[in-house]
């Protein structure tokens, strides 16, 4: 490897060091509460060095949601052939409660933690199924809703996929923040949260649909 690609390497792998590390950090610290400063001590890095990785906590904290919601977008895109769109939208439900499970602190930061709206900085393309995780699941509402699946009086999409999107994400996150509390005998999240999932978009089907 030549110098130019190992000092590429070496940059990348620094950018992913302080990454990691603030998302830890606003996700248990508070994004307010978090400074570049900190981020910088617990990477052992001086706080110049980040700047020249991220201008400021913004960037920072743009870059990290553009990064996961992504990886979500990119996990919807699997099930984006399936014809029928009420398996799409269970198998959607299967998915999006995976990625929480497995990826505990980047669910946090992207819809546990309070920080500033970044939306407008993002790369990701808003509206577009490919890139935004939302709309694929508004795209497979509005599939149901054209292929007369869903109750009549339920034509907004939006509302229909708000409904599903709550009835994963109020398992996952109460798995997330509760899951070593031992005053509950706590049942297994996925077995849990699909069956929360298949009852939300059962009430959603027109009888017989």
């Amino acid at each position: 490897m030549g110098t130019k690609e190992r000092r590429e390497r070496e940059r990348v792998d620094t950018r992913h060091k302080i990454l990691d590390a603030a998302r830890e950090m606003f996700v248990r610290e508070g994004y307010e509460a978090t400074t570049m400063r900190a981020i910088a001590d617990r990477v052992e890095y001086t706080p110049t060095a980040i700047y020249h990785h991220f201008r400021n906590k913004e960037a920072l904290l743009t870059e990290l949601c553009t990064a996961d919601f992504r990886a979500l977008a990119d996990a919807f895109q699997k099930i984006g052939q399936v014809a029928d769109p009420v398996e799409r939208l269970q198998r959607i439900g299967r998915t999006y409660i995976e990625f929480g499970v497995m990826h505990p602190m980047h669910y946090r930061l992207m819809f546990m933690t309070a920080h500033p709206d970044v939306s407008g900085q993002s790369a990701i393309r808003q509206g577009d199924p490919a890139e935004d995780a939302y709309a694929f699941l508004v795209s497979a509402c509005e599939d149901a809703i054209a292929a007369g699946r869903f109750r009549t009086e339920l034509s907004d999409p939006h509302l229909a996929a708000q409904l599903l999107w709550a009835s994963c994400h109020g398992v996952v996150s109460l798995h997330i923040n509760k899951e070593h509390d031992t005053w509950v005998e706590w049942r297994d999240v996925r077995i849990t949260a699909a069956a929360m999932h298949d009852t939300m978009l059962r009430g959603l089907l027109r009888l017989g649909a």
